[in-house]
């Protein structure tokens, strides 16, 4: 099975020159740590970030540099700093060409949960609802199961919505997987490693297999 950083070094294969992309909190943070230097690309962080940098070196560390996980980050050559309202003018407005987000749940139809914590304190959804309702390409960073071994990837959320029908590819522990039009989980790649009937089995949704299906590259 992938580890984080492995999760995040392949979601990075599917960022494109010149898009503009919001990093959601977790796994997708550490994405800006393996897209290529060739792309020019400008991250964006809803509580007012535009052009984050890797994560800085202990020695390069500021305090006052955050991200909205709260992390302290680097700032690119050229970045800007800005009020929320700004920056939701910015997502709400369609400028956030990609986003990337970690999930609770998803369903086969695209729908994602990721905001509410069963049994925790939570004090909101954050940017989320904004984010998945205004950016052309949404990708999911998450584990195909719970701690508990239940999937996570299910007919329907059983978590409170977050968005409906917008997740459009999820990268998990296990496999690459592309929303179906129709509904269900297309299965494009999988870890190295990992079979086929594993991905079967710990999938609850509708999973799509047609040919062979190729060990993920990174």
């Amino acid at each position: 099975m992938l580890t984080k950083e492995q999760i995040a070094q392949r979601i990075a294969k599917e960022v494109k020159n010149g898009q503009y992309i919001n990093l959601g909190i977790g796994i997708p943070t550490l994405v800006a740590n393996y897209i290529p230097s060739d792309l020019d690309v400008v991250l964006q962080s809803e509580n007012g970030l535009l052009g984050i940098g890797p994560f800085p070196t202990e020695d390069k560390v500021d305090p006052d540099l955050i991200n909205a996980g709260k992390q302290t980050i680097t700032l690119a050559k050229g970045s800007a700093l800005f009020n929320s309202a700004e920056s939701f003018a910015m997502i709400r407005g369609g400028h956030v060409h990609l986003t990337i987000l970690g999930a609770m749940e998803v369903s086969e139809n695209g729908d994602i949960a990721n905001w509410k914590i069963p049994g925790k304190m939570v004090k909101g959804m954050g940017g989320a609802m904004d984010l998945v309702a205004s950016a052309d390409n949404i990708i999911v960073a998450m584990q195909h199961c719970s701690k508990n071994g239940e999937s996570k990837l299910l007919p329907n959320c059983d978590l409170p919505i977050t968005g409906i029908r917008c997740v459009k590819k999820i990268v998990t522990d296990l496999a690459v997987l592309e929303i179906s039009t129709e509904g269900g989980f297309i299965l494009l790649e999988r870890a190295p490693g990992v079979s086929v009937e594993e991905i079967k089995s710990k999938t609850a949704g509708k999973l799509i297999i047609a040919g062979d299906i190729p060990e993920m590259k990174f």
